[in-house]
């Protein structure tokens, strides 16, 4: 049986490197794509993981990414986790270019990765029955929320790319599967998302009883990519217990109501 290869993008942190992790342990090839070198090599050297650093919002990377990846053999799945958010004003105070920002590293660069890379997973289907695209969006695609406009629209947009894209590979042995994960503690996403105020970030966490980790989420996906080839899970919401929606959150222990409606 041929290896399976999978091309992870945002590889370099988080759910990315998570799920690079994952897939190595699961016996897969990993190619590990991110803008850091620097953590990539770190990731290669640890795991055996190929790195390779490419910008996605830039046309010349991602067809690089394309012609090393026909050196390199069949490309079974590509894992689109790259993505990010900026700020949390209201749509009145947005800045234009944030919102820009957000709208190419979550939707264009979904767009750049299957227009460039669906002739690998092709071939690599014609030769091994089945091949995957999945993408990492979010439950603020589902949900909207005061103060997410801009990463709700750019979300909501990425998943409208998977679910066109599943439409259009209809009769094609190509799954397209969503996972859309709720709060996740990484070590940079909500940092990054408040220009870098570690101490705001933490408060988003506070007293939240075992938000989601990055591995939590790896685990999924690598679940959702070793399913049998004609099993296709369209779209997978996650949130930890303590997230029952976007809006609703618990913040201290999760204890059981008992009979008399006292914890």
């Amino acid at each position: 049986m041929t290896m399976r290869r999978a091309v992870v993008t945002g590889a370099s942190s988080g759910i990315g490197e998570a799920t690079a992790r994952a897939l190595r342990e699961r016996g897969w090839e990993v190619v590990a794509v991110a803008r850091r070198a620097e953590r990539l090599a770190a990731l290669e050297a640890e795991t055996g993981a190929v790195a390779f650093a490419a910008d996605l919002t830039s046309d010349a990377d991602v067809e690089a990414l394309a012609a090393f990846l026909e050196d390199l053999g069949p490309v079974h799945s590509l894992v689109h986790v790259a993505g990010g958010a900026r700020g949390t004003d209201r749509v009145e105070d947005g800045l234009v270019a944030d919102w820009q920002w957000m709208f190419d590293v979550n939707v264009l660069s979904a767009q750049r990765v299957v227009a460039a890379l669906l002739p690998h997973l092709r071939r690599a289907a014609a030769q091994d029955g089945h091949a995957d695209t999945l993408f990492v969006t979010s439950t603020a695609a589902q949900t909207a929320y005061a103060g997410g406009a801009g990463y709700n629209a750019a979300k909501a947009g990425e998943a409208m790319v998977a679910h066109a894209l599943r439409l259009e590979l209809n009769g094609e042995p190509i799954r397209v599967i969503e996972i859309a994960p709720g709060m996740v503690r990484t070590e940079e996403f909500t940092a990054n998302r408040l220009g870098g105020d570690t101490a705001a970030a933490e408060k988003v966490y506070e007293g939240v009883e075992a938000p989601l980790t990055a591995e939590d989420v790896a685990d999924v996906i690598a679940y959702a990519l070793d399913a049998p080839g004609h099993v296709n899970l369209d779209l997978v919401t996650m949130r930890p217990v303590a997230q029952s929606a976007q809006f609703l959150l618990a913040r201290g222990p999760l204890r059981p109501r008992l009979e008399g409606g006292h914890t």
